[in-house]
């Protein structure tokens, strides 16, 4: 007992996999998924040679098959102590459960065939879980700008008070960057090929010898495993590896995403020390541990942290890609062994996050109301002056009127601290002929929040609903954050 629990905190772990990440996408990066997959491999190269004419017996085929998923992994690891290379070690323990077949095992392969194929199925699949929690972030964010489409609040620019919006239109912003890495998440995710078999520089040198120099065949050789693997084709060249362009393509689809998420929730930061909107909070949670009162944004501020680990780590393979050397180095293999897992396990606990920020907003209209009504006189001062230009004044007389009693206001609320009492000067002033009365009329926040809901609206119909309905199996996703 004392040694298990030794083995269990005396070491690092990853909060990556601790915290933050759903099991589901562990497990793609896991061992197991790993070595199974190299596993599929050898079989549909195996069964790829006999179909194009090599001789390869379905028995041998049947046995490689009966022994894909149970993987002997204490032989490969005593293997690997003796060969130092992971490829040939499981080479050896699946050719141990497989005797009859293990003189075909990996024919005409180098390890990059289960290494570098490998690599991208597990991409694509990741992508797919990616896939599936952003388009759930989409049509969560979709109900919240419906919910709220009507609600006017105060807009910011620069951080000062602007003309007002509604709190729906303001989460649209946030869904059309969502929309924007969909898209490219689609594209990159439906241009993934695979390597293929290649050989050692490429050239597919051993697939020569193999099969007597008949090229018509060789050429069958890597459409026939992308097919038996689920994709449409391999890259057409390479060296000895995939390009490793491609790993950057990724990255930088899973860091666009870490950018939409920081966005979001740094105005839900800030929204929520206006105390407009605040994210979910548990009954028993505690915000502080010396200020009891608080409540903190603890879940955006997570997405914001998260998001710049992956931002940042985007450029790993980026680097990686633009200093390979000619047909193959092995600097790229370290680093992409921790920068692509660590990626997609990061961008996964940011959507988990995003998905539980959104599904339990909460919004106070009243906070909302109040600091929008005591900036609204200044955004009516147009209409006001149109009111008074109709009721007889002169409308350049009237603009420098509301300029000068404008700055009066703006001094009382921030000099003597006191409520905007622009109205209450504008009253006063005869040079308007408008009573109080008259002007509180103007005070309708829906009046001057242009077509916010309207542009709500279309957005959701025309361009987000679509996607919704196309991908109607993917969504009624719900999430448990751990931490």
């Amino acid at each position: 007992m004392k040694e298990i629990m030794s083995m269990s905190n005396d070491r690092y772990t990853s909060p990556l996999s601790e915290r933050y990440a759903s099991k589901e996408m562990q497990y793609i990066f896991s061992p197991d998924k790993k070595f199974r997959t190299w596993r599929k491999l050898w079989i549909a190269l195996a069964e790829t040679e006999k179909e194009l004419g090599l001789d390869i017996t379905d028995e041998q085929i049947e046995e490689l098959k009966a022994h894909a998923d149970d993987i002997n992994y204490d032989v490969a690891k005593e293997r690997e102590k003796v060969v130092r290379h992971d490829v040939m070690s499981h080479v050896y323990a699946y050719g141990k459960q497989c005797p009859k077949a293990k003189g075909i095992i990996h024919l005409g392969a180098t390890s990059c065939y289960v290494g570098d194929n490998t690599d991208i199925i597990l991409m694509s699949e990741a992508l797919e879980i990616v896939r599936k929690k952003l388009i759930n972030v989409i049509a969560e964010l979709a109900k919240f700008a419906d919910e709220h489409k009507n609600l006017p609040t105060l807009a910011f620019t620069h951080f000062q008070p602007a003309q007002p919006t509604t709190v729906g239109k303001r989460a649209t912003l946030w869904m059309q960057e969502f929309m924007m890495d969909l898209e490219d998440l689609e594209y990159v995710k439906g241009s993934l090929k695979l390597l293929g078999s290649k050989g050692t520089t490429g050239t597919q040198a051993s697939f020569l010898e193999l099969f007597d120099g008949d090229q018509e065949t060789i050429d069958k050789i890597d459409p026939m495993i992308a097919e038996k693997m689920g994709f449409k084709s391999c890259y057409p060249v390479s060296g000895q590896t995939y390009s490793r362009k491609v790993d950057t393509r990724v990255l930088n689809i899973l860091a666009g995403i870490a950018a939409s998420a920081h966005k979001m929730s740094n105005d839900i930061r800030l929204l929520q020390h206006l105390k407009e909107v605040e994210e979910p909070f548990e009954k028993s949670q505690i915000g502080s541990s010396a200020m009891a009162y608080k409540r903190n944004p603890m879940r955006s501020e997570r997405i914001a942290s998260l998001s710049r680990y992956v931002m940042i780590d985007a450029l790993n393979p980026a680097i990686t890609s633009a200093t390979q050397w000619f047909e193959r180095t092995l600097d790229d293999s370290a680093n992409k062994r921790l920068s692509v897992p660590e990626g997609f396990l990061a961008i996964d606990g940011i959507l988990d996050l995003c998905l539980n920020v959104v599904d339990g907003l909460v919004v106070y209209p009243k906070v909302i109301e109040k600091r929008l009504m005591s900036e609204l006189p200044f955004m009516a001062t147009e209409n006001i002056m149109m009111d008074a230009v109709k009721a007889g004044g002169d409308r350049q007389e009237l603009h420098e009127r509301i300029r000068e009693l404008s700055m009066e206001a703006g001094k009382n609320v921030k000099v003597e601290g006191k409520d905007n009492n622009l109205l209450e000067l504008i009253a006063a002033d005869p040079a308007f002929n408008l009573t109080l009365e008259d002007l509180q009329k103007s005070m309708d926040p829906s009046r001057y929040t242009g077509r916010a809901k309207e542009q709500t609206e279309a957005f959701i119909a025309n361009v987000v609903q679509p996607v919704l309905d196309a991908h109607k199996d993917l969504l009624g996703v719900k999430v448990e954050i751990n931490v």
